[in-house]
C-alpha cells in the first residue's frame, strides 16, 4: 500500500532558517519534516508559521540546499522507544546508538519526547530520603526520592564529578544521564574516568555536544526525560542527571530568536520561561503504582550570578539548591558545596529528630565561623573573647576536612551523623539531641 507523499517547496534560507511553502496547511509547529537536497534528506522541524511559509529549523546544517528542493512532510515524529537494552548504551538526541555497541534494541511501544508532567493530584508525595553516600548531600542538603534539585556553579567547580558520584552511590534502580552542550573531549573523560565501568552498567547516556544544532541540544533534554518516564513507569526509582539546563535554554534561545521572537530578559525569549516548568515539572514523584524520578539540574551560573534570569528560574520550580563555590573548590575541598547557601526544602521531614538536632547545630556553627572568618583570618580575633566563637574555629577545620570526599569514596548517612555528633562535642559544642536519643 503506498503512502501520501506531502510536499512543498523551499523558498529561502537565512542562516538556520529555511523557509518552505506549499506545506502550509499540511504541517504544524513541531512537526518534522525532510528537506530533500542534492547532498541528501536534511531533518528538520518546524518552530513557526506565516504568511510567507512554513519555518523550519535544521536537525543538522542546511549545506547544499538551495530554493526549489523539495520539502516532504517525515512520518518521523518526535517519538524514542526505550527498554532495558537501552542501560549501559550511549545514545543520541534521536535515540541512535553512539557507543558503536551494536544496534540499539527498541522497545514495544513508542514515547513521545514531548509531553506533559502527570496531574497534580494524581503523583504521590516526595518519598523518603535517597541514600547518596556524599556526606555532605545527605547531612546538608538531603535528597529525596521524587525531589528535584537545582545544582549551581561556574565552570570548572565540579558538577560533573558531583554528577559522577552520585550516579555512582545513589540507591535507585536505573541512572539517566543527559549531557546538554556537552565538550565533545569531555565525553569520554565522564564515561570512562567520572562513571566508570560500575556507573555506565546502571546508565543510560543522552549525549548532544555543543557544536550540534540547537534543535538536537534542546531535544537531549527532552530524550533524556522521556527515557526517564519510561523506567519510572514500570515501577522503578530513576536518578536523573541533565547537565546543564542552562544549555538547554541556550539552544531555546536559537531557536526562538531564529523563529523571530522578541528578545526579552537577557537576550532570552519568552518561550525558554514556558519551556522551563514543562520539562522541569515532568521529573518528580510518580503515580500509584509507577516509580519516582529524582532529578538534578546543573546551572551553569556565569560570574557567580544567582539572579541571572536561568538561575533565578530554575530555583523557582526545584525543590532545592545546591551552590559550588570556585573558593572552596581552590582550598581543595571537593565537592565544593557552600553548605550555608545550599538548601533543600525536604528539611526538616527527612531528617530523624536526633539528625536534624545534628544539623542544626552545626548550621549554627558554621554560621557562627562564617560571620567571624574575616576578623579571624586577619587577626582581629582574639581568642576567649566568645566561648561559642570559640567552639566554631575548633569545628570549622575539622569538618571542612571531613566533608571533602573522594570520588570512589561513600559514607553511609548513619555514619556521617555520627562523625559529625564526634566532631561537634570534640569542639566543645552543646547538640540539644532528644531524650530517646541522648
Amino acid at each position: 500500500m503506498e503512502t501520501t507523499r506531502i510536499i512543498g517547496r523551499v523558498s529561502s534560507v537565512r542562516g538556520l532558517l529555511l523557509t518552505a511553502t506549499g506545506l502550509e496547511r499540511a504541517i504544524g509547529i513541531g512537526q518534522r519534516c525532510r528537506v530533500l537536497g542534492a547532498g541528501g534528506a536534511v531533518l528538520g522541524e518546524v518552530v513557526g508559521v506565516d504568511g510567507a511559509g512554513s519555518h523550519i529549523l535544521p536537525f543538522g546544517t542546511w549545506d547544499g540546499i538551495v530554493a526549489g528542493d523539495q520539502v516532504e512532510v517525515s512520518p518521523q515524529g518526535e517519538r524514542v522507544r526505550p527498554c532495558d537494552g537501552w542501560i549501559g548504551r550511549v545514545v543520541d538526541p534521536l535515540g541512535r546508538p553512539l557507543d558503536r555497541a551494536g544496534p540499539l534494541p527498541e522497545g514495544r511501544s513508542p514515547r513521545a519526547v514531548r509531553a506533559g508532567p502527570p496531574p497534580a493530584f494524581d503523583r504521590r508525595r516526595v518519598g523518603a530520603r535517597l541514600e547518596t553516600g556524599i556526606r555532605a548531600f545527605d547531612a546538608f542538603t538531603p535528597l529525596c526520592r521524587g525531589q528535584r534539585m537545582g545544582v549551581f556553579a561556574g565552570s570548572g567547580v565540579g558538577k560533573s564529578t558531583l554528577m559522577a558520584m552520585l550516579a555512582r552511590n545513589a540507591d535507585v534502580d536505573v541512572i539517566v544521564v543527559g549531557l546538554i552542550g556537552e565538550r565533545g573531549r569531555e565525553v569520554q573523560d565522564f564515561i570512562q574516568a567520572d562513571l566508570g565501568p560500575e556507573g555506565l552498567a546502571r546508565a543510560v547516556l543522552v549525549v548532544a555536544t555543543g557544536d550540534e544544532p540547537p534543535l538536537m541540544r534542546r531535544q537531549a533534554a527532552w530524550t533524556a526525560m522521556a527515557v526517564a518516564e519510561h523506567f519510572r513507569d514500570r515501577g522503578k526509582q530513576v536518578l536523573l542527571l541533565l547537565d546543564s539546563i542552562t544549555r538547554f535554554a541556550t539552544a531555546q534561545r536559537e531557536i526562538g530568536l531564529s523563529g523571530g521572537e522578541p528578545p526579552t530578559s537577557r537576550g532570552y525569549p519568552p518561550t525558554v520561561f514556558a519551556e522551563l516548568p514543562r520539562l522541569l515539572e515532568r521529573a518528580g514523584p510518580g503515580c500509584d503504582g509507577q516509580g519516582d524520578i529524582t532529578a538534578l539540574f546543573t546551572v551553569l551560573v556565569e560570574g557567580s550570578d544567582m539572579e541571572e534570569p536561568v538561575a533565578d528560574s530554575v530555583r523557582g520550580i526545584t525543590d532545592g539548591h545546591v551552590i559550588l563555590d570556585r573558593r572552596i573548590a581552590e582550598r581543595g575541598r571537593y565537592p565544593a558545596i557552600d553548605l550555608q547557601r545550599s538548601v533543600s526544602r525536604m528539611l526538616p521531614d527527612c531528617h530523624g529528630p536526633d539528625e536534624f538536632a545534628i544539623l542544626s547545630a552545626a548550621r549554627r556553627a558554621l554560621g557562627r565561623y562564617g560571620d567571624m572568618e574575616e576578623l579571624v583570618r586577619i587577626g582581629a580575633y582574639r581568642p576567649g573573647s566568645d566561648p561559642e566563637t570559640d567552639a566554631a574555629i575548633r569545628f570549622a577545620d575539622p569538618v571542612a576536612a571531613y566533608l571533602g570526599q573522594r570520588k570512589g569514596e561513600a559514607t553511609p548517612p548513619r555514619e556521617t551523623f555520627a562523625d559529625l555528633y564526634r566532631l561537634l562535642v570534640d569542639a566543645g559544642i552543646e547538640v540539644d539531641l532528644p531524650p530517646e536519643a541522648a
